[in-house]
C-alpha cells in the first residue's frame, strides 16, 4: 500500500471537493443538448464552480502558492498548475472523458500531481521520488508504463489541439496511424498521460497542449517510469519537462519506444 503524505491527502480532498458539484453537473449535461445556448452557459458555469472551490480549498493548504495562469509568465518559486476541467469539450457534450488535473511546481521541478476522472472515479497521483498510483479502496495501485518495444503493437494517444497548424498536425496523424497498432483521440491530454503511466496507452504524442493541462501527467508518467520529450528538442539523450512545459508538445512513453517514436515524428 502507498504512503500518502499529509500534503497529497489535502490535495486529493480539495480536488475530490470541487469534483462534487461537477458530477451533479455533468448528470444533467445530457438534457441540455438541444438548447445550445443554455448548454454553454451551465458548462460555464460548471467550469467557474470547479475553478473557484479548487482556488479557496488550495489556497487554504498552501496560502502562499499563487496559481499559474496559461498564457502570462509562470510566477516565481513554488506554485500550483491547475486545469479545472481538461477535456471540457468532452464534458459539454456529455462524454465522460474529462478530468481535474493539479500540479505543484517547487525547487524548479514538479513535485505533486493529481488526474481526476470525477465521472469514471478515477484518481491518479504521484510525488516525486515516491512512484504514480492510482486510488484503490483499500489499497493504491502502483502504476507502471508498458513494456511494449515494437511500435507497430502500440497503442497510441493523440490530440487534435485545433489552435496549432493544422498541416503539421495531419503530418503527425499520418506518420502514428501507418506505423502504429492502433491510434486514439479521446480529447483530455491529462487522461492520456494518466493512461501512459498506468500501461494502458503505449505513449502519448500530442502537439501544443496547454501547460497546465499536462503538468500532472509528466510527473505521473515519470514517477511510472516512464520517459517524456519535447518534440523537437534536438538532443533527446537527455529530457527537458521545462520545455516541454513551454512548448506544451510531448512524447511520453516508456525507454524501449522513446526513440522509436521521436524518429518516426522526424523521419
Amino acid at each position: 500500500m502507498s504512503y500518502l503524505s499529509p500534503f497529497m491527502t489535502l490535495l486529493i480532498n480539495a480536488v475530490k471537493k470541487a469534483a462534487s458539484p461537477l458530477n451533479r453537473d455533468f448528470s444533467e449535461i445530457e438534457q441540455l443538448q438541444s438548447s445550445v445556448k443554455s448548454c454553454k452557459d451551465f458548462v460555464v458555469s460548471a467550469y467557474g464552480k470547479v475553478d473557484r472551490t479548487l482556488r479557496a480549498e488550495l489556497g487554504r493548504i498552501k496560502p502562499s502558492y499563487p496559481i499559474a495562469v496559461d498564457g502570462q509568465p509562470r510566477p516565481k518559486g513554488a506554485y500550483f498548475i491547475v486545469a479545472p476541467i481538461d477535456g471540457l469539450n468532452n464534458f459539454a457534450h456529455g462524454i465522460p472523458q474529462f478530468a481535474i488535473s493539479v500540479a505543484v511546481f517547487e525547487n524548479g521541478a514538479i513535485t505533486a500531481a493529481i488526474v481526476y476522472n470525477p465521472a469514471s472515479d478515477e484518481l491518479f497521483f504521484a510525488e516525486k521520488g515516491k512512484g504514480a498510483y492510482k486510488e484503490g479502496f483499500r489499497n493504491h495501485e502502483r502504476l507502471r508504463v508498458s513494456a511494449r518495444k515494437d511500435f507497430s503493437d502500440a497503442l497510441i494517444a493523440t490530440l487534435v489541439n485545433y489552435k496549432s497548424d493544422v498541416s503539421e498536425y495531419v503530418r503527425l496523424h499520418d506518420k502514428l496511424i501507418g506505423a502504429a497498432d492502433n491510434v486514439r483521440i479521446q480529447g483530455a491530454v491529462s487522461l492520456d498521460l494518466a493512461y501512459v503511466a498506468a500501461g494502458k496507452f503505449d505513449a502519448a504524442v500530442s502537439l501544443g497542449n496547454k501547460f497546465a493541462e499536462i503538468a500532472a501527467g509528466l510527473l505521473l508518467v515519470k514517477e511510472a517510469g516512464g520517459y517524456v520529450l519535447e518534440m523537437n528538442q534536438p538532443d533527446i539523450r537527455t529530457e527537458n519537462l521545462d520545455m516541454v512545459l513551454e512548448s506544451g508538445s510531448l512524447i511520453a512513453t516508456n525507454a524501449e519506444l522513446s526513440k522509436k517514436v521521436y524518429d518516426l515524428i522526424h523521419k
